[in-house]
């Protein structure tokens, strides 16, 4: 491993495991093994979990850091617990601009801190498969109103460790104050609204 790829890495992972334990979590809550993250620039831990990850940022370390296979194998392999086959792909890209990828063929879509994910790359999202999302840049709030979405799951963080759930789903996306929620506002404001309740992410399903 080359000493930009190590630097990169501990630079992203300085909260050590903490988004390998959240990806963790996620396996267990729901079937997925094809895994798009749009706007990752180098958090590689989802594939310490899954088997097929495609990464996309355009940030002009993410293909520095990519260019090193054999050390980002190397970070990967240190943490895997199974010996299963594994792959990924890197690309150098703004997602909104589209991505080469068929149309639903991705079981999860991963979008933290990387503005509306979900706006531009539902598309590549199977129906029936999952978007994790946190509130950072407001797109949970606009999977919320998304007719393609439901949401089935919150995952919240104690003691280190992320905690799933499935219920009392209704409190959560209750604006604290009246206003309508909806893609011009979201895109005004560049974020999400406070919520009455809220979680560190969510998790819903692509029903159409």
């Amino acid at each position: 491993m080359d000493a930009r790829t190590a630097k990169l890495w501990a630079a992203q992972d300085r909260h050590v495991g903490d988004r390998q334990r959240l990806f963790e979590t996620v396996s267990r809550s729901i079937d997925a093994n094809k895994v798009l993250y749009p706007g990752c620039y180098v958090d590689i831990s989802p594939s310490m979990i899954f088997d097929d990850v495609t990464y996309v940022d355009n940030d002009k370390q993410f293909p520095k850091f990519f260019d090193d296979e054999d050390g980002v194998r190397e970070i990967i392999d240190a943490q895997r617990d199974t010996k299963t086959r594994y792959k990924f792909r890197s690309i150098h890209t703004d997602y909104t601009s589209g991505l080469e990828i068929r149309d639903r063929s991705v079981d999860l879509l991963v979008s933290l801190y990387a503005g509306f994910v979900s706006e531009h790359c539902t598309r590549h999202l199977k129906v029936g498969g999952s978007l994790l999302v946190n509130a950072s840049h407001g797109d949970a709030s606009m999977a919320s109103i998304d007719a393609r979405y439901e949401l089935t799951g919150v995952l919240t963080s104690r003691d280190n460790n992320y905690i799933f759930a499935t219920t009392n789903l209704a409190s959560y996306f209750m604006p604290k104050k009246d206003e309508d929620v909806t893609i011009e506002r979201l895109h005004e404001l560049g974020r999400g609204i406070p919520y009455k309740k809220s979680a560190f992410a969510y998790l819903f399903t692509r029903t159409s």
